[in-house]
């Protein structure tokens, strides 16, 4: 547009020159100078050129002599420096985007958030977990910055004992078992017996009770060694304590299985590191937060936590992936379809897509 401008007052001008000679030429060089004035009287200190002055004062200056450019404000070098700045805008291309990551959809930003807000014990690795069950895959470097931006900080970390190298070695049909206790609300103790299958981080709840006499003991390993073969777990070995609880009968039902029953050291509960590991889970995540009222109210807990933990929460030793697969996510699911579901009266969320 500007230099259409431009084209047309230098025309102006030349057929002004052309039209009378040495007058025409007296009269540009007043127009010059007049509008010289009224650039000047504009404001005090150094002029400030609009761009209809720029248009003007070049075109005039290819139409009169070079013994007449007295009459400019401006040298011939501010002509030539005003040309630079054109040849500059004409070659000023929109700057390419920069190579990198691609940004984060805003509503898989939003769902990210949504957990962090809704879990305040996890951490961005456990909601790196919860989205690959979903089949959304966002890195945990991402889902670090994402919540550092919105401020919000790490979990709190959880320390836990550290693997043995036999353990590491040997967790391919290890099984190992525990008895811990929980207090109701009336102060009664009650034993919760499980076991783990280390390989693949399943968790079989025996059952609770008040008295864990040898007969009880001994039944429950009956159900849990039919439990273990109709899920094709193989018990190779299996690892408990010098707990009194077991009994010589308890051996005997893993012993007919094709087991062996391998004992940890006395006061070593490290030896046990996945058992261990595992009632702290349990009570971090359920039972702190709940007041148990008796022996079925603790059982209808434990056996609704154990469901979420085999079937819906990650794990770290299984890269994120869950103890027990279900029906595999489609590769995308849209992060605005994924609808939350309450566990124990919303002390655990899971995340689901809504069927179309």
């Amino acid at each position: 547009m500007l230099f259409v401008l431009w084209l047309t007052v230098r025309l102006l001008t030349r057929l002004l020159v052309l039209s009378a000679a040495d007058d025409a030429t007296k009269d540009l060089e007043i127009l010059v100078l007049r509008h010289r004035l009224r650039v000047l009287r504009r404001k005090t200190g150094r002029p400030r050129f609009t761009a209809g002055d720029r248009i003007l004062l070049a075109a005039a200056s290819r139409a009169l002599p070079r013994q007449r450019w007295a009459s400019f404000v401006v040298t011939p070098q501010t002509l030539l420096r005003w040309h630079r700045t054109l040849v500059r805008q004409k070659w000023t291309y929109a700057k390419k985007r920069t190579p990198g990551r691609p940004p984060i959809d805003p509503q898989i930003a939003d769902l990210i958030l949504r957990m962090a807000r809704d879990n305040p014990r996890w951490g961005r690795l456990r909601i790196c977990g919860e989205l690959h069950k979903l089949g959304i895959w966002v890195g945990a470097t991402t889902i670090r910055t994402l919540l550092r931006r919105h401020g919000l900080g790490p979990a709190p970390r959880r320390s836990g004992p550290s693997w043995t190298q036999f353990l590491r070695a040997q967790a391919e049909g290890i099984v190992a078992c525990d008895f811990f206790t929980v207090e109701t609300i009336r102060l009664k103790t009650l034993f919760v017996l499980f076991f783990i299958h280390l390989s693949g981080r399943q968790v079989v709840l025996a059952g609770v009770t008040a008295n864990p006499d040898s007969a009880w003991v001994t039944q429950q390993a009956r159900n849990v060694a039919m439990d273990l073969n109709d899920q094709d777990l193989a018990v190779r070995i299996l690892l408990r304590d010098h707990d009194a609880k077991f009994t010589r009968p308890f051996d005997d039902v893993f012993g007919s299985e094709g087991a062996k029953v391998v004992q940890t050291p006395i006061q070593a509960p490290k030896a046990n590191a996945y058992a261990e590991r595992w009632v702290q889970t349990a009570r971090a995540e359920c039972l702190d937060w709940t007041l148990v009222g008796g022996r079925r109210h603790l059982l209808r807990l434990l056996s609704a936590y154990v469901r979420h933990y085999n079937q819906q929460r990650p794990h770290r030793g299984l890269a994120l992936a869950v103890p027990q697969v279900g029906e595999r996510q489609s590769p995308y699911v849209n992060p605005g379809a994924v609808r939350r579901r309450d566990v124990l009266g919303g002390l655990i969320h899971e995340y689901h897509e809504v069927a179309a």
